[in-house]
């Protein structure tokens, strides 16, 4: 009896093991992408949007960008859109890419390539992540004020302050769901905030939703955590001695991340398994 209930308490732990989510590497953009910020991918497209910094994050100099990388890392377009300052997260919504910069959000036409225009965020300082819900309304964060502003119909307005070190955005059923910090945050159409897990040990910048209900988290410094809809927190990647990994895409359907390495100048794929 003994025995066989040794034998269940090992079976049942090696399943537990076998459950916990991990990262393997599939592979790492080899072309220079200066000071890759942010990627995008968007279901259906055999493509990648990665925002090109080119420089300091808060300088107004007209050298960043944004390139396309095909699935496999390789090149497609190095200079797809050029003269923005220091773009970082990005959204599409239909034919439109939204792409925070600095104190504006850029809007650019994917089909043409063109930006057809630039929605000013009046005494916004570092806009930071974007998102879109399924009306059309844009979201974007102000991390070095603490505040989220709405734009709809072409015109900003401040949606929500006091939401220190915000970062990652992303609208899912309705809701948006904020890094505030390490903390994430659920807050409703009235405002009212939800803390649905805290304690990273650095703050949030990329956030994407896996589809069960969690989310993917990157911090800039070198971490990637899994939390799950009920709050836990699980490390899943830790190259702080390595690289940064900055504000990263998701394919849900094949469970794979792209996470741009900032410094490192590529941006790397992994397997969620």
């Amino acid at each position: 009896m003994k025995t066989s209930i040794l034998t269940l308490i090992l079976a049942c732990t090696s399943l537990v093991g076998f459950s916990q989510s991990k990262l393997t590497q599939l592979w790492e953009s080899t072309e220079q992408l200066p000071t890759p910020e942010s990627v995008l991918y968007v279901s259906g497209q055999s493509a990648l949007y990665v925002s090109l910094i080119d420089g300091d994050g808060s300088a107004k100099d007209g050298k960043g960008g944004v390139a396309i990388l095909n699935m496999d890392g390789t090149m497609k377009d190095a200079t797809w859109v050029q003269g923005l300052n220091a773009p970082k997260g990005m959204a599409l919504y239909k034919d439109l890419l939204y792409v925070a910069d600095i104190d504006e959000v850029v809007v650019i036409d994917v089909v043409t390539g063109n930006v057809i225009n630039q929605v000013k965020v009046p005494e916004s300082v570092f806009l930071n992540d974007v998102t879109v819900d399924d009306n059309g309304k844009v979201y974007v964060s102000d991390t070095r004020k603490g505040e989220i502003h709405l734009i709809h119909n072409g015109k900003s307005s401040l949606f929500m302050k006091d939401v220190k070190d915000v970062n990652g955005l992303r609208v899912v059923n309705g809701s948006l769901y904020a890094m505030a910090g390490p903390e994430l945050w659920k807050i409703d159409n009235n405002k009212n905030k939800t803390v649905i897990a805290k304690g990273l040990a650095l703050g949030g910048d990329g956030l994407e939703p896996v589809g069960d209900g969690s989310f993917l988290v990157t911090c800039w410094g070198g971490l990637i955590y899994h939390i799950k809809a009920d709050g836990t927190v699980t490390q899943l990647l830790d190259v702080r001695d390595k690289m940064k990994t900055a504000d990263l895409g998701y394919n849900q359907k094949e469970k794979i991340l792209y996470v741009p390495t900032f410094l490192n100048n590529s941006v790397v794929a992994y397997k969620l398994d």
